[in-house]
């Protein structure tokens, strides 16, 4: 299937989006002196943005890239929480899954002077989910999973994804045949064994695979490890400016980066597991999925603040460097 049929039937492909929801806060301003209080920027204000972070950018992808998505998490009963899931709704995102409970809703806060981050601030609530949040969130998994094309568990290590919340998700996908794919967090790979596929960076198969990765030697056997160890399908090792890695049962496929200028990183591995989950529903082999990944991620790192690709882009950015997109 040519990369432009790919890319036609994303708009028929629902995807599943469970994990932490991330208010992404964006102070911007202009800094023209230094404070006489501190040797700190004096930033002056000249607007405020929010976005949707973390699980959340991800659905966002997914909607840019013309899919469906519906998301699966937790919000606090705050004013971040009304922000965030207001977002969701105006964005076309099904937030039926969305369970409001006493925890504060993560928020992110950058604060950005003349296109550079300045510094940036959390409000987070890490603690594991309790009981009946946890079997609200399993009810509405079991009723809804069989209804979508894939599912992409976003773990940013905040409290949701549980071995427990990936067995039950596993245990519904299966019998279906439902691709699952993680965006990984180190501490959790136990969790992942039997995933379809799990999109490390460089530092998070390091660590996971017990193998310092120093050259293609090392690189090889850490994603080779990871694949036995886990079970998985495949394994995609973001690599950024050197690209993509992906490790199949039968091959490995290293995939040059086509990005030429890289502003802000924020949300690329959001992007490319949204990309690559999209186009493998929509009929992509693995390996040209993780293409279609690495162009989308390559449009986005060009961009400053938490930034999504479009079909339209993905298929310039194709046609500019395939001979037959």
């Amino acid at each position: 299937m040519s990369y432009t049929k790919v890319l036609k039937a994303f708009g028929k492909k629902r995807i599943l989006v469970i994990g932490d929801l991330i208010l992404d806060r964006y102070i911007w301003g202009k800094v023209d002196r230094i404070s006489p209080e501190a040797p700190v920027p004096i930033v002056e204000v000249t607007k405020e943005d929010f976005l949707l972070g973390g699980a959340s950018n991800v659905a966002n992808n997914i909607i840019a890239l013309g899919g469906s998505a519906t998301i699966v998490g937790v919000t606090g009963n705050d004013r971040a929480g009304d922000v965030l899931t207001n977002l969701l709704d105006k964005q076309g995102i099904r937030c039926q899954g969305v369970v409001r409970c006493s925890r504060n809703t993560i928020v992110k806060t950058r604060i950005i002077a003349h296109n550079q981050q300045v510094v940036r601030f959390d409000k987070e609530d890490k603690d594991r989910l309790d009981g009946k949040i946890f079997k609200k969130l399993l009810e509405y998994l079991k009723e809804v999973i069989p209804t979508h094309d894939a599912v992409i568990i976003s773990d940013y290590k905040k409290g949701v994804v549980s071995s427990a919340l990936i067995k039950e998700v596993l245990k519904t996908a299966k019998p279906f045949r439902i691709f699952v794919s993680v965006d990984p967090k180190v501490g959790h790979f136990k969790f992942y064994a039997g995933v379809s596929l799990i999109t490390p960076n460089l530092a998070e198969a390091s660590l996971a695979s017990g193998v310092e990765i120093r050259d293609e030697k090392s690189l090889i056997s850490a994603g080779k490890r990871l694949l036995k160890t886990l079970s998985c399908d495949a394994v995609l090792i973001t690599r950024g400016e050197q690209g993509m890695s992906l490790f199949e049962k039968e091959r490995v496929t290293h995939i040059p980066t086509v990005t030429k200028d890289v502003y802000d990183v924020t949300g690329a591995g959001d992007t490319v597991i949204a990309a690559f989950t999209l186009a493998h529903a929509a009929g992509a082999s693995m390996k040209n999925a993780a293409v279609i990944s690495n162009h989308a991620a390559g449009i986005v790192v060009g961009k400053v603040g938490t930034a999504v690709a479009t079909p339209d882009q993905l298929l310039k950015s194709l046609s500019l460097n395939l001979k037959n997109p």
